[in-house]
């Protein structure tokens, strides 16, 4: 009994043991940082991050700030904010929106967003995440001036219990992304040791509620391609992009994934060409185990012809942390770039 116990035991500490080296190749914790810079400045007004960006065709730019999430260092006791960035504008420079209506904006914690436009009336609607007191719920606002939002409604729902992103589709419907599958961090812990791919992609719409995809380690950023048949999602653990078709009645039927080499966290679509734009963690231990003397990097990740059955990847930004900490989004606009961050700043730069 004693050797069968002996062996057991054994057994499990080497298999605990292989979790744990699994868990740090998930992190890329041993990965060294790939450097390549551009032509950047910081934008004005943005100091607590800027977890996502969203470019509109016209130029218009919204900035969620000031994210406030669970395991990951905050610089600001103050709530989140809202800018928008005119980049036809010489000198862009963010603008904090307004928000009225009946939300309570000190509880404001704003993550990734998403914007609808309706094509009878040009009507702009903003979707994002909030997280108010650790909860999980979606705002929709209504862009009604310049530098006005009008909040209109919130959104939760039981499926929609640790929503990371969201693509919005209509005035009311949405997919989003669930980073947790379990409540608990201690279970969902579980999930990435064992390997176990439970996280989903939910649509919402007032007429129905219902799992779109799943078998993510952690899904994350999502967006759509220009023609709006495709759709995109980041599984930020399992380092690749998972693209779906978008099929009627708002089914989505899986085609492929593609490797990234990275923790890719947003995903942003050139309007243009139909590349994708990936804001990506070097390494997730130094994002996980803040050091202000080893910062965590930044990295922006191209990829142009998804689609097709070599698509071709590219490097287009890395730093080891002296400039930009913890990288989340990079979106583009006619040869500018605007590269996001958790918690620390955002830059814009020059792509030509």
């Amino acid at each position: 009994m004693k050797k069968v116990l002996a062996a057991v035991v054994a057994a499990f500490a080497a298999f605990i043991g292989y979790k744990f080296l699994k868990l740090n190749e998930m992190m890329l914790a041993s990965r060294e940082m790939p450097l390549k810079y551009l032509n950047c400045q910081y934008l004005k007004n943005i100091e607590y991050g800027a977890e996502d960006i969203t470019i509109l065709k016209d130029g218009l730019a919204f900035l969620s700030t000031g994210l406030k999430y669970p395991g990951l260092p905050s610089f600001s006791d103050e709530p989140g904010k809202i800018y928008i960035l005119d980049l036809l504008h010489p000198k862009p420079t963010p603008v904090e929106l307004q928000i009225k209506g009946e939300l309570d904006l000190n509880s404001f914690n704003p993550h990734g967003i998403s914007v609808y436009t309706d094509e009878a009336d040009d009507s702009v609607y903003l979707f994002v995440v909030n997280h108010p007191e650790h909860k999980s719920q979606v705002e929709i606002f209504h862009l009604v001036q310049e530098d006005t939002l009008v909040h209109l409604k919130t959104i939760a729902h039981p499926l929609l219990h640790s929503v990371n992103d969201i693509l919005a589709v209509g005035k009311e419907s949405f997919y989003a992304t669930n980073d947790h599958y379990f409540a608990s961090d201690v279970l969902h812990f579980l999930t990435l040791i064992l390997d176990y791919p439970m996280c989903e992609v939910v649509y919402y719409s007032p007429e129905e509620v219902r799992v779109a995809a799943n078998g993510f380690l952690s899904a994350n950023g999502i967006n759509i391609s220009p023609d709006k048949r495709y759709i995109y999602v980041s599984d930020i653990v399992g380092h690749d992009i998972k693209v779906y078709e978008r099929q009627q009645g708002e089914q989505l039927r899986f085609l492929k994934s593609v490797a990234v080499g990275s923790l890719c966290d947003n995903i942003e679509v050139d309007h243009r060409t139909g590349d994708i734009w990936l804001g990506c963690h070097p390494n997730g231990q130094k994002l996980v185990k803040y050091d202000p003397e080893d910062l965590a990097g930044s990295e922006v990740i191209r990829i142009k012809n998804i689609l097709s059955e070599k698509p071709v990847m590219s490097l287009e930004y890395g730093d080891d942390g002296h400039v930009l900490v913890a990288s989340t989004v990079a979106a583009p606009f006619e040869g500018k770039l605007l590269i996001g961050s958790i918690f620390h700043k955002a830059l814009y730069c020059d792509l030509k």
